[in-house]
C-alpha cells in the first residue's frame, strides 16, 4: 500500500477542525516541511519549536506574524509583536509599566462581574457556551480596562472576528476583513485623542503618560499611532484569547468528563487544568516568522527570505516531550516540558497573566452553573480563521 504525502494547509478544513493527524505525520515524516502552494516552511516538533521562539535572530518576526505579511514584504506597523530586540525589548518594557501582574489582579473583582452577568443571563437549561457567553466577557474585561466605551466594547469583537477570518484556500484577508481593521483603528485614535484632552484611570491614558527610550538613547512619549497600534493590539489578544480557550475546554472536558469530575471535586486543580488546555488545544496554533539566514536542520535546508511557521499547536502534542502527548490529563506533570500555549521567549503573551485569571474563573462558575452537560453536536461549528482554532458555536443542554 502507498502511503500519501503529507499535506499541511492552514487554510483548509483540516486545519480549521483540528489536524492533530496531520501534525503527528508532519513530526514524523516531515519535521521541516514545506508547502510547495504557499510558498512556507513549518517546524512542528517541540524542541524546534521552541528553540525558533527563542532565536529572534534567525526567526524574526520584524516582518509579521501571519501569512500574508511576510510574503508581502510591505512594512508592518509599529507593533510589539512585529519587532526584534532591542525594539522590542524597549516597548515590552514599557508595555509592562501599565500591564503589570499587580494591575491585573486589581481587576478580578470586575472580571468576576462581567463573568457573572453574562452566565446569569443565560438560559439555565439550554445555550451556547461561546455565543452566549465565552464570545462576550472577554472582550468587555480588556475594553473596559483600555478606557472602550461600553456601547463600543462588543463592536469590537465582531471587527476582530473579521479580521481574523479566511476564505477557505486564501491566504489574504477579505475586504471586510480590511475595512474592519480600518474601524478599529479609527476607533482607538479618536480615543487617544479623548485621553489627551481627559485622561482617566485606564491604560490608554497610561500609555499616554509613560516615556520610552528610543534608539538613539532619548525618550519620548508614545506618539499616537503607537498608541493606537498598542491598544488594538491589547484589545485583539485579550479579547480573541479566552474566547477560544473556554470554548475548546466546554468541548475538551465533554469528550473526558473524568477530568470534569476531577474540578468538580477539588476546583483547586483548576489553574493545572487551565495550563493542560493550553497544552491540549492552544487558541494559536502558529505563529510565522521570516529566516534571517540559511538553516540546516533534519537534512534539510531552509532557505534565507522564507516564511517559517512555528506550529506550537503541534508541539504541544510531541510525545518526544509529553508523556503520553494525545491523553488529555489535567493532573500531568508540567514540569516534563515547557508547555507553549502562551508562546514562549520575548514574544511570550504580553496578557497571559489576565488570560489565566479570566479563564480560571470562567470555569469555576461553569463548574457551578453546569455541573452536569451533554453538548448539542449537530450545533458545533467551527471558526475558519488565521493562526487560530476554536469554536464560533458550542451549543449544550445542561443536565439537571
Amino acid at each position: 500500500m502507498t502511503i500519501s504525502q503529507v499535506v499541511f494547509d492552514p487554510f483548509s478544513d483540516d486545519f480549521f477542525n483540528a489536524p492533530y493527524e496531520t501534525y503527528r505525520r508532519m513530526r514524523d515524516e516531515a519535521p521541516v516541511y514545506y508547502n510547495n502552494e504557499y510558498d512556507f516552511y513549518a517546524l512542528t516538533r517541540h524542541a524546534d519549536v521552541a528553540a525558533g521562539l527563542k532565536d529572534f535572530a534567525t526567526f524574526s518576526s520584524a516582518r509579521g506574524i501571519d501569512l500574508e505579511m511576510v510574503q508581502s514584504g510591505q512594512p508592518v506597523p509599529p507593533l510589539v509583536i512585529m519587532m526584534d530586540p532591542p525594539a522590542h525589548r524597549r516597548m515590552r518594557g514599557l508595555v509592562n509599566k501599565v500591564f503589570t501582574p499587580r494591575a491585573i489582579q486589581r481587576q478580578q473583582q470586575m472580571v468576576t462581574e462581567q463573568i457573572e452577568r453574562f452566565l446569569s443571563a443565560a438560559d439555565p437549561a439550554n445555550f451556547d457556551v461561546v455565543q452566549h457567553f465565552a464570545a462576550l466577557f472577554p472582550v468587555e474585561v480588556i475594553t473596559e480596562m483600555l478606557g472602550v466605551p461600553a456601547e463600543l466594547r462588543q463592536q469590537v469583537r465582531l471587527w476582530l472576528d473579521k479580521q481574523l477570518e479566511r476564505e477557505y484556500g486564501k491566504i489574504a484577508m477579505p475586504e471586510a476583513g480590511l475595512q474592519a481593521g480600518i474601524e478599529t483603528g479609527l476607533m482607538y485614535y479618536n480615543l487617544v485623542q479623548d485621553r489627551r484632552a481627559q485622561p482617566r484611570d485606564d491604560m490608554i491614558s497610561s500609555l499616554i503618560a509613560v516615556e520610552v527610550e528610543r534608539e538613539d538613547g532619548t525618550k519620548t512619549k508614545l506618539d499616537d499611532l503607537e498608541i493606537t497600534g498598542f491598544a488594538s493590539l491589547l484589545g485583539g489578544a485579550g479579547a480573541e484569547t479566552v474566547t477560544k480557550l473556554v470554548g475548546n475546554a466546554v468541548v475538551t472536558f465533554a469528550e473526558h468528563p473524568d477530568q470534569w469530575q476531577i474540578l468538580l471535586d477539588d476546583r483547586g486543580k483548576i489553574p493545572a487544568a487551565i495550563e493542560e488546555l493550553l497544552r491540549w488545544e492552544a487558541p494559536a496554533q502558529y505563529v510565522v516568522r521570516y529566516s534571517m539566514k540559511e538553516i540546516e536542520l533534519h537534512g534539510t535546508t531552509i532557505p534565507a527570505g522564507k516564511p517559517v511557521m512555528l506550529v506550537v499547536g503541534s508541539a504541544n502534542r510531541d510525545e518526544r516531550a509529553f508523556t503520553d502527548a494525545n491523553t488529555f490529563d489535567i493532573e500531568r506533570d508540567r514540569s516534563e516540558a515547557q508547555n507553549l500555549g502562551m508562546g514562549y521567549g520575548v514574544h511570550s503573551c504580553l496578557g497571559a497573566a489576565l488570560a489565566r485569571m479570566e479563564s480560571a474563573i470562567a470555569i469555576d462558575k461553569l463548574l457551578d452553573f453546569m455541573p452536569r452537560y451533554e453538548i448539542q453536536h449537530d450545533g458545533l461549528k467551527r471558526v475558519a480563521m488565521t493562526n487560530v482554532i476554536g469554536w464560533h458555536n458550542v451549543p449544550v443542554r445542561v443536565v439537571r
